[in-house]
């Protein structure tokens, strides 16, 4: 007899993401439909970090009781590389692994989707785990455009991670006048704009941003053409805009010279920093930025801890997406059944994927949800009282798809690491893009340029 309890257990953690709010144990009739199917003992899934295992534990975890499983998470840092090193020994030894021991569910992330959408190694969410097109209408289209190929669906995600540029209110009201998102939002419309706030910040005694990366995302999903075109690398207009304007900033001193995750980017966002604003996608406002404004972590998340409501976000000077992360089906996977009423669960039930909004404050990937929401009077205590969904919203509905590529992971990440340099002034721009070019030709040596 099966057991009818959840074992979690995790191998390796980079880095742990909570979420908070009530769980939803509706069933639906489409859950109920398979939960009968014979099917193994064991869901393995495999992650990077424990942002799934939070939302499985919440929304979801009664399904696997429905179907009499025990949930295994295989959670292994993505530092060097390591998630997919993993994932992918564990996938090549799919065919020879006892039923227990095999991959059921593994995340990606856009970067390097293709690698996946285009193996054999996932499934069709529609032919083979049996999520209808009906069941995803309201998904935005650009979250099922990412895991598509020749036809095929493989993969399916709760998230939306439209961008926006969150700044903080107090600075604002002295350089600028007015907090008023709309008003800010006019001043820094275009990048030209911004360029002109900056100056204005640098002379009131404030860094723009914090450091390199900050602007990048905002840049690099707004390219004309793909990073690797017929085996060649193209640096895109979009991506020298980014080297520029991020060089200009540095010897200007209108950044603060940090790098994205390090420690004083993290305090630049709190009560000691200095910063104006930040670009930020959905998941960042609530799961990196509000901890970081607190002055004391251990106490609740509500003003007067930190700088807690002293934020507010506007749309910026372009639209954007960063990041989101997509659930697919492992090949040779033995429990469909569950699989299916997760997948409908967690990304096709409006109710489940609105709290999930309500509860976190995140953005989710349920077009009628968000703007229900959005046209409501909810409200974001850390963001001063407003409606961040509504914004969310707006920009979700500009995000283009078209020049993603299955280069991007390797492009963008060794891009930003080899003009570091650049930037502080230590080696010429004809040496950090020598030192790009050799980055990728170590992970791609089949790429010219």
């Amino acid at each position: 007899m099966k057991k009818k309890i959840i074992k979690i257990t995790s191998l390796m953690t980079l880095c742990s993401v909570l979420l908070a709010g009530c769980g939803m144990t509706t069933n639906t009739d489409t859950e109920n439909s398979t939960a009968a199917i014979n099917e193994g003992g064991v869901v393995n899934i495999y992650c990077w970090n424990d942002e799934f295992k939070g939302i499985y534990e919440k929304y979801a975890a009664d399904i696997a009781k429905q179907h009499g499983v025990d949930v295994n998470f295989v959670i292994i840092t993505s530092d060097n590389n390591a998630y997919q090193t993993n994932l992918d020994e564990a996938l090549a030894d799919q065919d020879e692994a006892i039923d227990d021991d095999k991959v059921d569910l593994f995340m990606i992330e856009a970067d390097y989707a293709g690698k996946y959408v285009k193996s054999d190694v996932s499934l069709d969410v529609k032919k083979d785990i049996g999520l209808t097109d009906d069941d995803m209408s309201a998904q935005y289209q650009y979250t099922k455009d990412i895991v598509s190929d020749d036809g095929k669906l493989k993969g399916t995600t709760w998230q939306a991670t439209p961008g926006l540029f969150a700044y903080r209110r107090s600075i604002a009201k002295q350089v600028l006048g007015t907090d008023d998102p709309d008003e800010v939002q006019k001043k820094l419309g275009t990048w030209s704009d911004f360029d002109n706030v900056a100056a204005q910040m640098h002379d009131a005694g404030y860094y723009m941003l914090s450091g390199y990366d900050d602007s990048y995302r905002t840049f690099s999903n707004n390219v004309s053409g793909k990073w690797v075109q017929d085996g060649k690398i193209v640096i895109d207009p979009s991506i020298q805009k980014w080297i520029d304007q991020t060089k200009d900033y540095s010897e200007k001193g209108y950044n603060n010279s940090t790098t994205l995750w390090s420690p004083q980017w993290s305090v630049d966002q709190g009560p000691d920093g200095n910063v104006f604003g930040f670009f930020y996608s959905t998941w960042g406002i609530n799961f990196t930025l509000m901890g970081n404004s607190l002055a004391d972590s251990n106490a609740p998340a509500e003003a007067g801890n930190g700088i807690y409501g002293d934020y507010a976000v506007c749309e910026g000077p372009q639209a954007y997406y960063w990041g989101g992360t997509w659930i697919c089906a492992a090949k040779g996977t033995d429990n469909v059944p569950f699989i299916h009423d997760l997948m409908y669960r967690l990304t096709c039930e409006a109710d489940t994927m609105k709290q999930i909004t309500l509860d976190t404050q995140d953005y989710t990937n349920n077009q009628t949800a968000m703007e229900e929401i959005a046209g409501s009077d909810y409200s974001s205590d850390f963001l001063g009282g407003q409606n961040h969904i509504a914004l969310f919203a707006e920009a979700a509905k500009k995000i283009d798809m078209s020049n993603i590529c299955d280069y991007d992971k390797d492009c963008n990440e060794q891009i930003q690491k080899a003009f570091h340099p650049y930037f502080e002034g230590d080696i010429s721009y004809d040496e950090a893009m020598e030192d790009f070019y050799n980055r990728m030709k170590e992970l791609d040596p089949e790429l010219t340029h």
